[in-house]
């Protein structure tokens, strides 16, 4: 199975550049980033693996740092990697460059102030991100050991580093990868993207201070750019309306419904739906209590990379009850949030 570990799915590239309304130019354009996109799928599936081999032949790891050291590189426009370092990225004039050091930064802090993680990989390790990857490169990606942002094409979308949600959910993939270590097929794909779905959507609703009702839930909003919008598209998923129209890449609501060979880009729906009900259900901020289960379930019991998305149901229903004994609404919540999916 091809699937591309992407923020945008890599059949919407594909189906976009088949699009004869759009300029030849733009849909090449597409074509061109659904086809690297892949490639690096290929590279960070190979750094996974690494990475679960050493995880399983090292001793104790001690921390690189207290926290981590975060990093920007300029591509300027070119694919060679990791680009030019920008001095003082906090400060720096190119705004993209201050909002991937500004954000990753948050990232990080967010991990560390909610769930006591330091850095992706728990252990200090430095978050690098590489900005202006390529000609107007329709994509964001985590690569197995770094950030790769593209500017967008202007029409379609825009520069990948103005999505909060987006920076936080690709990070996300990183954390996975040295936690839970879910495969990119089957359910343990459909949960891989979910989880970076659940914890981009509450970073970015941690930063806007917003409570499960304040937040919109959608993922990608902020990168769709003007050509998407005059379509009606609105993001590229919806957590609380995951089949809506306004969805770019709309997704099946129900267990039932995924298929075999289904791109986790849309399996991850009915997961996706299980957490924004789970959160709503019991209320307040998302990342304060069914936050809290979902990340000790993605941690907290070593790597199971095939898991099926059933077993993670039930190991966020035993999470919830054992975190939360005194207050039977949580694991109440988590329960109705599966069930409502057919988990």
């Amino acid at each position: 199975m091809s699937c591309t570990c992407t923020i945008v799915p890599r059949e919407v590239l594909m189906r976009l550049s088949q699009d004869k309304e759009l300029s030849a130019e733009l849909r090449k354009s597409l074509f061109d980033a659904a086809q690297i996109s892949h490639e690096f799928r290929e590279l960070r599936s190979q750094h996974a693996r690494v990475t679960s081999v050493m995880a399983a032949h090292s001793m104790a790891m001690l921390d690189l740092a207290a926290a981590p050291l975060v990093t920007v590189y300029d591509c300027k426009h070119t694919q060679t990697l990791p680009g030019t370092p920008v001095p003082n990225p906090g400060s720096a004039a190119d705004a993209t460059a201050k909002r991937a050091f500004t954000e990753t930064t948050n990232v990080a802090k967010f991990y560390k102030d909610v769930f006591n993680r330091n850095s992706i990989d728990d252990h200090g390790m430095t978050m690098m991100s590489s900005i202006h990857y390529g000609s107007k490169f329709n994509n964001a990606m985590w690569t197995g050991q770094q950030m790769l942002y593209g500017d967008g094409d202007g029409a379609l979308f825009v520069d990948f580093t103005a999505g909060i949600d987006v920076i936080g959910h690709e990070l996300t993939h990183g954390v996975t990868q040295h936690s839970l270590q879910l495969a990119y097929s089957g359910d343990a794909g459909g949960l891989n993207e979910s989880v970076s779905d659940c914890f981009g959507s509450m970073f970015r609703q941690w930063e806007k201070n917003q409570d499960v009702n304040a937040a919109d839930w959608l993922i990608g909003a902020e990168i769709m750019g003007p050509t998407a919008k005059a379509r009606g598209f609105t993001c590229l998923r919806d957590m609380a309306n995951p089949a809506a129209n306004h969805c770019l890449a709309p997704q099946p609501t129900l267990y039932s419904q995924i298929t075999p060979g289904m791109d986790p880009h849309y399996s991850s729906g009915p997961p996706n739906l299980a957490f924004c009900i789970a959160a709503k259900t019991l209320g307040g901020k998302s990342w304060e209590r069914i936050g809290q289960v979902w990340y000790r379930s993605l941690t907290g019991f070593g790597p199971s990379p095939h898991m099926r998305m059933k077993a993670f149901a039930d190991r966020t229903r035993h999470v919830a009850h054992t975190m939360y004994a005194a207050a039977p609404a949580v694991g109440a919540a988590v329960d109705q949030g599966w069930k409502h999916v057919g988990l």
